[in-house]
């Protein structure tokens, strides 16, 4: 294979991997806090390496494209995603489905927290006195579904790991 048409099949594959995550967040957005972003970055990261760094910034692109620009969420998009790739580069030695189940299982359980520096850093630039409550406030509102969304990333990643290790085997065998 040239060194073109690997250039070639790696961005295709990394425009597949965006849409795979788009299309499973877009179908289980009904359900709240239960969603594949997680294992999915999780596992491209596993299988792929680095390169999966890349679909990050194309996915919160997209997102902003269907979703609208909201200073709070695409702030903490833009950091908790990358700390989930990051995370899984440094566990990524411990490879197995119940280990990468508690990985998955406690990000989902902190993302609520993560998700809350933007409104310390935001709101106190309005308001210096309401920074810390607004953030306080925002992650203990949310503690239930912080609670949903590491249980579901949990079981998530027992049911589909090994199933899924395998096709992206195949596909970075190809």
């Amino acid at each position: 294979m040239t060194k073109t048409s690997s250039k070639a099949r790696d961005i295709a594959l990394l425009a597949i991997m965006v849409a795979i995550i788009e299309v499973c967040k877009l179908t289980l957005a009904g359900l709240a806090n239960i969603e594949l972003t997680s294992f999915l970055i999780i596992m491209f990261t596993l299988h792929f390496g680095k390169k999966t760094f890349w679909i990050i910034p194309s996915f919160i692109v997209i997102e902003i494209l269907i979703f609208g620009f909201e200073l709070m969420w695409v702030l903490a998009y833009c950091y908790v995603w990358p700390i989930l790739y990051l995370l899984t580069l440094v566990f990524s030695k411990i490879k197995g489905a119940f280990s990468m189940a508690m990985v998955s299982g406690f990000y989902g359980l902190l993302f609520g927290f993560l998700c809350s520096f933007p409104y310390l850093f935001v709101t106190s630039a309005l308001n210096p006195t309401a920074g810390l409550k607004s953030a306080i406030a925002f992650w203990i509102a949310g503690i239930p579904f912080d609670i949903v969304h590491g249980v579901a990333n949990f079981i998530i990643m027992l049911v589909l790991y090994t199933p899924v290790s395998r096709v992206l085997e195949r596909v970075k065998n190809t």
